[in-house]
């Protein structure tokens, strides 16, 4: 029998952490591993990307979905460069993931060789908590557990960087000798709970108010139970950060949806007039959408005790487990009657559902974004997995998609990057293979990396026992998102050379890479051409023409914006006036009388 080299052990050790897949692209930086899956069977699998990025991309996809670690490779130089949006990606939104990258041959590295980069100093900020080159057989295991580790339990990035040359040497494992360094497999997860003084001197702030409101996150996923029970005890309504809004359903009447520039106007509300605030595994970074301060007394429930205390003055932060902190604080709690306060959060919700309803109502031209969204919310399975790009495409899904049942969803919460949407969905196909994805993508995501995305999905499709990947591209001709955030927060009128999108078929494209798709151009055409989506039996592309017109306009639109964005009007914007008259009738839905008791 053959000696086992280094490469072997390496995807041995990760068949050992139970890894399943790995996102990447080849290169000879990792010629030595290429060859070790090819001895090893393809196991884990390698999911060949298009582009590292996209590989890194899915490995976030994939653990955000499972909630496992992500595993991603890429070849040193160029793929270890590609690697780094993705990674961020992951960092900042805590999500674990490992990356295994090629290094040049030890002999030449400080040689200025080809391909050589400095890759601790390249990853050494994304991947902070752990990063580690393997220079001799015998720091493996340990090198490969301790990132595993590490990711896992501090929901990170972590990177570990094998020469080319050390890939193909003989394993020896590490002996019981000075200077070695065993391992062992595994990681064990806690509910850590804060001590009980906190926990009383909590349940004290608490009790004082009358008008909670509690805003969860992605931290609070975990404890959707418990979150129910508190929000009945307290008569509290539940806002929602945008990475916590599969953390409960949207069906519930004091769920307020989703908070911020890209939320809803009772959660605004929720805000805006409760005195008491309870944040939970949420670090929202947008003050000006929480309490004034000194208005409401707030608390604070994270799992990471480097996250907390930001963002708002917290009297009481409680570092633990949400789903364990809550249930040790609940029996302290005292019952809040269900008066006035959740009666206004319910109805502030039920006629917020009336607003968006007739904005989805409303001529466009050709297509009104909020109606192709508002009409796939009516289709969803109940188990859809739905993926958002950044961009005015993250609005219609932050506002008009209701979650319910067992559906999930995720976009780039924290680095908002472009292009994330299609490797998002592809890494949740491999997390969920029995389960429809849904990925909404603006048409410069899509320009950006979406299309050669597909043909990963065409690549593999066939292996997922469901094979329904449904991408909506909302079509405009225009990065929409910024051209409105220049209209309102600079005053400054569209600028044409860098805004403005060539039209592609997206459809035909999605076609010759032997997939389906539909170019949509009529209201009446959306909900059929949905079901047809929804029904298919491969990957298909909506390619919807969408007017960007259509604003996307935050829950409060503050005299400030109003402002700015006439004077980007006046200075000439090219679409000034359809954008006043979707302007005025989008604004105009909060003011029409409804059957919810309005606020405004």
């Amino acid at each position: 029998m053959a000696a086992q080299k280094v490469s072997d052990h390496i995807l041995e050790r990760l068949r050992e952490w139970g890894v399943e897949y790995v996102f990447g692209y080849p290169g000879d930086g990792i010629n030595g591993l290429l060859a070790a899956w090819g001895r090893a069977e393809d196991r884990p699998r390698f999911i060949q990307a298009r582009h590292e990025e996209m590989a890194a991309f899915e490995a976030v996809g994939h653990a955000k979905f499972s909630g496992r670690v992500g595993v991603c490779a890429a070849t040193s130089g160029p793929g270890a460069i590609h690697l780094l949006n993705g990674l961020y990606d992951a960092k900042l939104d805590h999500v674990p993931v490992v990356a295994i990258v090629g290094q040049t041959d030890r002999s030449a590295m400080g040689g200025s060789y080809q391909q050589e980069v400095d890759l601790h100093s390249l990853l050494k900020d994304v991947a902070s908590d752990f990063l580690e080159t393997v220079t001799v057989p015998e720091q493996l295991p340990n090198v490969l557990d301790r990132a595993f580790r590490t990711a896992a339990g501090r929901r990170t990035v972590t990177a570990v960087v094998v020469p080319a040359d050390v890939q193909e040497l003989e394993y020896t494992p590490p002996t019981h000798a000075f200077k070695m360094v065993p391992s062992s497999l595994g990681v064990s997860y806690s509910a850590p709970v804060p001590a009980e003084e906190e926990l009383r001197r909590a349940a004290g702030i608490i009790d004082a108010g009358e008008k909670v409101a509690v805003l969860v996150g992605q931290g609070a996923r975990g404890a959707a139970d418990e979150v129910r029970e508190l929000a009945d005890h307290l008569g509290a309504g539940v806002a929602k950060a945008l990475l916590g809004k599969d953390v409960l359903p949207d069906d519930l009447p004091w769920v307020t949806g989703a908070i911020g520039l890209l939320g809803t106007r009772p959660s605004w509300e929720l805000m805006q007039n409760c005195d008491t605030l309870l944040v939970i595994g949420s670090s929202f970074p947008y003050s000006q959408f929480l309490p004034e301060f000194g208005q409401a007394r707030a608390v604070q429930i994270d799992l990471d005790p480097h996250m907390v205390g930001m963002r708002y003055p917290f009297e009481a932060n409680l570092v633990g487990d949400a789903a364990a902190t809550l249930r040790r604080l609940l029996p302290l709690l005292a019952r809040k009657k269900h008066g006035t306060w959740r009666a206004e959060i319910e109805a502030g919700t039920a006629r917020w559902r009336e607003v968006m309803e007739r904005r989805a109502a409303l001529e466009a031209d050709p297509l009104n974004p909020e109606h192709v969204v508002h009409a796939l919310d009516a289709q969803l399975p109940d188990d859809a997995l739905i993926t958002a790009d950044s961009g005015s495409a993250a609005n219609w899904y932050a506002r008009h998609l209701r979650m319910r049942g067992s559906m999930r969803g995720s976009l780039s919460g924290t680095l908002a990057t472009m292009g994330c949407a299609v490797p998002y969905g592809i890494g949740a196909k491999f997390a969920h293979p029995g389960r429809p994805v849904v990925a909404l993508v603006g048409d410069g995501a899509m320009q950006m990396n979406g299309l050669a995305e597909l043909v990963t999905a065409a690549k593999y499709y066939r292996e997922w026992a469901d094979p329904r990947l449904v991408v909506a591209v909302f079509n405009n001709g225009d990065l929409n998102q910024v051209t409105w955030e220049m209209r309102a927060m600079s005053g400054a009128p569209q600028f044409e050379p860098s805004q403005h999108l060539p039209d592609l078929p997206y459809a035909e494209v999605a076609a010759s890479f032997g997939l389906d798709g539909v170019r949509v151009e009529r209201p009446e055409e959306v909900e059929r051409a949905w079901s047809r989506a929804l029904a298919a039996d491969r990957p298909f592309v909506l390619d919807f023409r969408t007017d960007p017109a259509v604003p996307p306009i935050p829950p409060h639109a503050t005299w400030d914006q109003a402002e700015a964005t006439a004077a980007a009007l006046l200075k000439g914007d090219s679409d000034r006036g359809n954008v006043v008259k979707r302007g005025v009738k989008a604004k105009a839905q909060e003011f029409l009388p409804g059957r919810g008791k309005s606020r405004d």
